[in-house]
């Protein structure tokens, strides 16, 4: 079975709309520690583990999720797996995959792409971060979750109900880490947050004060989550997109779903939490 689990699927890589790609750019080499090139009409980041690409388009609009499986068997068997799912298959515009790279849609439309990692230079230096989850808000969880778990493979790690007994939130996994994909009950679908993993909690430290520097204030944090029982800080860019500093997120190898009270303190143990509905 080559499911997104089996085939050790990370998140690669993002490309977000925006009103103003060079100034959103602009932000993430100062806050993120990034280099700016041109790729393909879109300006991307490059740091140490982390790419982000900004196109034209709304701000705060998700174009794509790109996620990268471990060698070319797993991507192979992965798109069939998918295929024999019934789900449509779409060529991939990523520059950063090359092309035998492919992608989904999702039941909210969120494109989803699947691929082989290109070689890259020796990164730049800069504080650890790798990018490690994106979360987008959805109409209907129960949909989001057939699709995930059950068309694509991802494992759920944890799940959020509210007093009524719906889910307000799942959590997905397609490697060790507790979840690369977060799905959060809302009443318009879209772009929640991406986050970068810090390692460990001291690096967060590092990461608060080289914002400090740039005068970038931490809007939310620092906390904990119930879910993962990480620890974050959250800033935000221009474009009101949310940005996650996460570390020592739980790894999971193998055990049951747990299940959460939708409550401020599942969402941050340590005080004021962001609820999503």
């Amino acid at each position: 079975m080559h499911s997104a689990v089996s085939t050790g699927a990370y998140l690669h890589h993002l490309q977000i709309g925006s009103p103003d790609p060079t100034r959103l750019a602009a932000y993430y080499r100062d806050a993120l520690q990034t280099q700016v090139s041109s790729v393909g009409g879109a300006m991307l980041c490059t740091g140490p583990g982390r790419r982000t690409l900004f196109a034209p388009g709304k701000a705060g609009e998700l174009q794509y999720s790109a996620f990268a499986c471990r060698d070319a068997q797993a991507l192979a068997g992965l798109r069939a797996f998918v295929r024999d799912n019934g789900v449509a298959l779409e060529e991939s515009p990523s520059p950063l995959f090359g092309g035998d790279a492919f992608g989904v849609r999702d039941p909210e439309g969120n494109l989803m792409l699947f691929g082989l990692a290109r070689e890259e230079p020796v990164a730049v230096t800069g504080i650890r971060g790798p990018i490690q989850h994106v979360t987008v808000t959805s109409t209907d969880l129960d949909r989001m979750e057939a699709f995930y778990a059950g068309k694509l493979g991802f494992a759920v790690s944890d799940r959020v109900r509210n007093d009524a007994g719906v889910v307000t939130t799942v959590f997905f996994r397609c490697n060790h880490e507790h979840h690369t994909l977060g799905c959060f009950l809302k009443t318009q679908a879209g772009l929640d947050h991406h986050s970068y993993e810090a390692g460990e909690w001291i690096t967060i430290r590092d990461w608060a004060d080289h914002l400090a520097t740039h005068r970038i204030p931490i809007v939310w944090g620092p906390g904990r989550h119930g879910p993962g029982n990480n620890l974050f800080i959250f800033i935000k860019d221009p474009d009101g997109n949310m940005i996650e500093i996460s570390a020592e997120l739980e790894v999971v190898h193998d055990r049951p779903v747990k299940e959460w009270v939708h409550e401020p303190y599942t969402l941050n143990m340590w005080g004021p939490a962001i609820m999503r509905s």
